[in-house]
């Protein structure tokens, strides 16, 4: 029986070093792989490309390797929660290239399957499509886009068993699903680990063909990051 198991993040993280480009799921603070960028922090690696949908807030998500000066490029598609990313893009300090949110998932569904480019009508006649190729289908213009290459996709599901099949849940099921298998080692954090075969076959958004290691995380502080009260 195949198991991709390993004991702790300390293990699931073995390989990584300055340098490396890296996807990391999550929306905002929702569904983000929160052991993983702690166990990155304390690594202290420099250098690093960030492939994510944001970069969390200040000090928490990927705000914290921001703050640490660990990352030298950020892909993404929003950046209006974080200081200090804001800081650092508007000095000059840290690269950031913005892609259009279905551009940047397309773009790891392109990885994950194989593909080498994709077109997307998404950003055609604006900046997005400067020195880019694009081409004209059934009378409408669209833009050729480079699958992601990344060393490492960190993701964080609900729910996993040991052959590396993974259950998300609610709106975790965001940018974690398509960054699964878009890089060559996915490594996944779960907040329950199970034995092979306990978990039901059709409740399974993505299965362990697209994981290389998996393990279970602990003490996770689920942030919100914008809590709005309505008062009837």
């Amino acid at each position: 029986m195949i198991k991709k198991t390993v004991q702790s993040v300390t293990d699931a993280l073995e390989g990584v070093s300055n340098n490396m480009t890296f996807m990391l799921g999550g929306f905002g603070l929702c569904g983000i792989p929160e052991q993983a960028i702690s166990e990155l922090v304390k690594r202290d690696i420099k250098g690093l490309t960030c492939i994510s949908n944001n970069a969390g807030v200040d000090d928490f998500g990927l705000g914290l390797l921001l703050q640490n000066k660990q990352i030298k490029k950020m892909v993404s598609s929003y950046v209006g929660e974080n200081d200090e990313f804001e800081r650092q893009m508007l000095s000059g300090e840290l690269d950031v290239e913005l892609i259009p949110q279905g551009t940047l998932a397309e773009r790891c569904r392109a990885a994950q399957a194989g593909f080498p480019a994709i077109y997307t009508p998404a950003g055609y006649g604006t900046e997005v499509a400067m020195g880019k190729e694009t081409r004209e289908f059934d009378g409408k213009m669209y833009v050729l886009e480079h699958a992601f290459k990344a060393d490492f996709a960190f993701v964080k599901a609900w729910k996993g068993d040991e052959a590396g099949n993974l259950i998300f849940k609610g709106t975790a099921r965001n940018f974690n699903p398509v960054m699964c298998g878009a890089a060559k080692i996915t490594v996944a954090e779960v907040e329950e680990l199970v034995p092979v075969g306990e978990l039901d076959p059709n409740q399974i958004h993505v299965p362990g063909i697209f994981v290389q290691r998996i393990f279970q995380g602990k003490n996770y502080e689920k942030r919100i990051e914008q809590r709005t009260v309505r008062i009837r």
